[in-house]
C-alpha cells in the first residue's frame, strides 16, 4: 500500500499560503490542505487560487466542521474545487472541535445532535454530486425543479473522496466511515490501534483503497529520522502522512519559516529508513 504525503499549512495570510502550496507541489508533496476557521483566510477561496496554480497536488480542508455549515454550500464549494482542480479535490470533515482557542458563533454544541446533521450532511452532499434534485431529512431539506443546477456543477471525480473524523474503537463512529472513503483517526491512536482499525474495516467490507490518515512532525534536516517515523504508520495501514505544526501562534514570523523550510525540504521518504540503517 503507497504512502503519500501532504502537508497541513497552519495558517499565513491568503498570498502566504497560496505561495507555500506551490512551494509544496514543487518540492514534491502529495497533497495541501487548509484550515477552514469560522472567520480568517477563506478555506475554499484559497483552495480555488491553489488549483489554478498547480496541477498535480490533491487539496482540501484539514478539516472542515460539517454540521456548522450549510452542506448545499460545501458541496458546491468542493464541486467548483473539483472542476478547477481538474479532479484534485478532497473533502475532510468533522463534528467541529470545542475549545476555548476557537471563536463561539452560536452553533450546535450537543455531540449527538452534531452527529445526527453531519451524518445527514454526507447523505445530502453525496445525493447533490450524483445529481439528486431532492432531500428529506430530520434536520435538512433540499428541493429543485432546475436540472441545470446540477449538470454545470457535476464534479468531475466520478466519486469525490470524503474523510471523516472517527474514534476507534466506537463502533457508531467507525460505521459512519464506512460511508465515506477515508478515516481521520481522533484521539491521536497508537499504531496498533490503526492495524485493529483496518483489519475492522476489511472485514466490514471497505475497500482496500480506503485511506487512513497519520499526522506529526518530521525533521526538515534529517530525512533518516523523518522516515523512521513514518515507517510504522505506513506498516500499520495509514494511506497518508499529514505533515504538522499546530503549535500556536499559526502564523508568526518564526512559525511561517519554519513550515517554509520544511515543506521546501520536501516529503519523507521510506528508502530513507532502510538507508539509514544499513
Amino acid at each position: 500500500m503507497t504512502l503519500r504525503f501532504g502537508v497541513i499549512l497552519p495558517g499565513g495570510t491568503a498570498r502566504e499560503q497560496l505561495d507555500l502550496a506551490v512551494l509544496a507541489e514543487q518540492a514534491g508533496w502529495d497533497g495541501v490542505f487548509v484550515w477552514e476557521a469560522a472567520y480568517g483566510v477563506d478555506a475554499w477561496s484559497l483552495l480555488a487560487a491553489m488549483a489554478a496554480r498547480t496541477t498535480r497536488v490533491r487539496l482540501g480542508t484539514m478539516l472542515t466542521p460539517l454540521p456548522w455549515r450549510r452542506p448545499w454550500k460545501v458541496a458546491s464549494q468542493v464541486a467548483t474545487l473539483d472542476q478547477l482542480s481538474g479532479g484534485r479535490a478532497v473533502l475532510a470533515i468533522g463534528v467541529g472541535a470545542v475549545t476555548t482557542d476557537l471563536p463561539v458563533t452560536g452553533e450546535p454544541t450537543d455531540l449527538r445532535l452534531r452527529a445526527e446533521m453531519m451524518d445527514e450532511g454526507i447523505d445530502l452532499i453525496r445525493a447533490l454530486w450524483n445529481g439528486a434534485r431532492s432531500y428529506a431529512g430530520v434536520h435538512y431539506q433540499y428541493e429543485t425543479n432546475r436540472d441545470d443546477l446540477g449538470d454545470v456543477a457535476r464534479p468531475v471525480q466520478e466519486r469525490i473522496p470524503i474523510w471523516v473524523v472517527a474514534v476507534w474503537p466506537r463502533l457508531k463512529s467507525m460505521r459512519r466511515a464506512l460511508r465515506c472513503d477515508g478515516v481521520i483517526p481522533g484521539h491521536e491512536p497508537s499504531t496498533a490501534a490503526v492495524k485493529e482499525m483496518r483489519t475492522w474495516l476489511s472485514e466490514q467490507g471497505a475497500p482496500s483503497t480506503m485511506d487512513i490518515l497519520a499526522e506529526g512532525e518530521t525533521p526538515t534536516d534529517d530525512p533518516a529520522r523523518g522516515a523512521e517515523l513514518v515507517r510504522p504508520w505506513s506498516e500499520a495501514g495509514c494511506t497518508w502522512w499529514m505533515e504538522t505544526r499546530w503549535e500556536l501562534p499559526h502564523h508568526s514570523p518564526d512559525r511561517m519559516a519554519e513550515i517554509r523550510a520544511r515543506i521546501a525540504a520536501g516529503p519523507p521518504t521510506l528508502a530513507d529508513a532502510t538507508a539509514g540503517a544499513d
